[in-house]
């Protein structure tokens, strides 16, 4: 009921209720009931990563009363093969338990230039290169020019590397360090030395490159950018994003077929009813609202299907979506980024790349929000459509409460756990300079502002961030990711800058 009438939803059912014999169900809704399951583990569809590992190394051949071999345990073919072996190994260990997806192809030896020449840059992302003896020319034929490349090299790890000893800048370029015409391909921030943890992160970050540049984004209504209306087309032209923008002329006539759909309202139903039977959850706002959310999100499913993208930014959304939908955005959004897709409000193009870019390293849902000024080393985070699992397991408790400017519709007050640390990332702009820092959760507070709300401590020379105000839009994700963020950054045309925790 809404002011004393009874809305279209109650209407429709009530009268195929009237209309169905009691022993006949309801028509089966043309959306899956599994659908949306809560229960379904978090997962965010992402392309693999490529690895093709080479083993570099030289046989030297003994000679008498003279130096004849370099540093280095594996100077035979029998050596070249067990450490090969080693390789697969630990990197089968590795995709065990990344988090993310990798496909590692088989470890090719090379220990001639003939060899080297042989290897194709496009059959992988990364080149992992294992160099273990021979000499610098092989190892720059090595280095690949277009793709990315990583060098690891062994202490302890296994049989010392001579190149443990011989990489220098001669060889890579020196730290921010841009690549450039004649410079070394890779740098000195490229190296790991026996630590599969420090491989992997840089892995990680990788696989957040691949999944960011050229990614699709549904944009209902309009792309945008607050206070930097260029942001789209930078967007487009830098990093390389798939703007598919629908109208919502060509979208209203489905929202108005789907609240009219009582097979659709009636599966929306039994989401609502799923929904806020999760532990920690209350419900403060008028349940339709809720089931009108669900329908929106079913709509939002197909949008995302039709198109074949993961990441989805409406504008208008505290205006134009109202009437129609007859609730607000907040909660469906709230819901796509919970199950692993990236749901975004404002259609706002200064933030949205580095949602995206947070979102595939942090491998969990990210929380766009509103900054506040900087006082005392606190800030505070606020918007409508906080994501509940950005643990990626746990549905944090959450009041569902209107989304405040409008008073109307369903939006979340998620309880983020106190002693929380997070990642920001606050870009400058459409200029593509990026601030990342962190902070440690102090209090979920119920200021007068938009609904999911944290007072965040700030780690670091916080009084860098007033030369950083500018009313503008920040993304948080649980844990730290600075250093992969800072990784991929080079390699995605930003300027990165951060605020290091004391």
């Amino acid at each position: 009921m809404c002011c004393g009438h009874p809305s279209r939803r109650d209407f429709l059912l009530t009268s195929l209720a009237a209309a169905t014999p009691p022993a006949l169900a309801l028509p089966q809704s043309p959306w899956p009931a599994d659908l949306w399951d809560p229960e379904r583990p978090y997962q965010a569809p992402g392309a693999a990563l490529r690895v093709q590992p080479v083993l570099m190394y030289r046989v030297p051949q003994r000679r008498q009363a003279a130096s004849w071999k370099s540093w280095g345990g594996v100077q035979s073919e029998e050596a070249a093969a067990d450490e090969a072996n080693r390789i697969a190994q630990e990197l089968r260990t590795l995709v065990a338990g990344a988090g993310f997806g990798i496909e590692v192809k088989p470890v090719v030896k090379v220990s001639s230039p003939e060899a080297a020449a042989r290897l194709d840059e496009a059959e992988a992302d990364v080149r992992l290169i294992y160099p273990a003896t021979g000499p610098g020319d092989l190892l720059r034929s090595l280095m690949p020019q277009k793709s990315h490349g990583i060098i690891f090299v062994r202490r302890r790890s296994g049989p010392i590397y001579y190149w443990y000893e011989a990489l220098s800048t001669r060889y890579l370029r020196k730290r921010n360090q841009p690549p450039s015409p004649g410079a070394p391909p890779l740098s000195v921030e490229d190296v790991v030395v026996d630590e599969p943890g420090e491989l992997l992160w840089r892995l990680r970050s990788l696989y957040a490159v691949k999944n960011f540049l050229g990614a699709r984004v549904v944009a209902l209504g309009e792309a945008r950018g607050k206070y930097a209306p260029e942001a789209p087309q930078v967007a487009r032209e830098r990093f390389r994003l798939d703007i598919v923008e629908v109208s919502y002329e060509s979208f209203a006539p489905r929202i108005r077929a789907a609240l009219s759909d009582a097979r659709k309202v009636a599966q929306a139903e039994r989401w609502a009813s799923r929904y806020l039977a999760l532990p920690g959850t209350t419900l403060e706002t008028d349940r339709r609202f809720v089931v009108n959310a669900f329908i929106l999100y079913g709509l939002f499913r197909e949008l995302l299907d039709e198109h074949a993208a993961s990441v989805l930014t409406i504008a208008g959304c505290m205006g134009t979506i109202l009437p129609l939908a007859e609730t607000t955005a907040c909660l469906t959004l709230s819901l796509l980024n919970d199950e692993g897709r990236l749901a975004l409000c404002e259609s706002d193009f200064v933030i949205i790349p580095a949602c995206i870019l947070l979102w595939r390293i942090a491998g969990a849902p990210v929380f766009l929000h509103n900054s506040t000024f900087p006082h005392a080393g606190i800030v505070t985070c606020a918007h409508c459509t906080a994501p509940r699992r950005m643990s990626c397991t746990r549905y944090e408790p959450a009041r569902i409460l209107t989304h405040y400017e409008s008073e109307y519709g369903a939006a979340p007050k998620v309880e983020v756990p106190v002693g929380q640390a997070v990642t920001f990332i606050n870009p400058e702009y459409a200029t593509c300079r990026w601030i990342g820092m962190r902070g440690v959760v102090e209090n979920n507070p119920f200021y007068e502002i938009c609904r999911s709300q944290q007072d965040v401590r700030l780690e670091g020379d916080w009084r860098r961030l007033l030369d950083e105000v500018r009313d503008s839009h920040w993304v948080m994700a649980y844990g730290d990711w600075l250093r992969e963020a800072g990784y991929a950054a080079p390699r995605v045309g930003v300027q990165w800058e951060t605020i290091q925790p004391a």
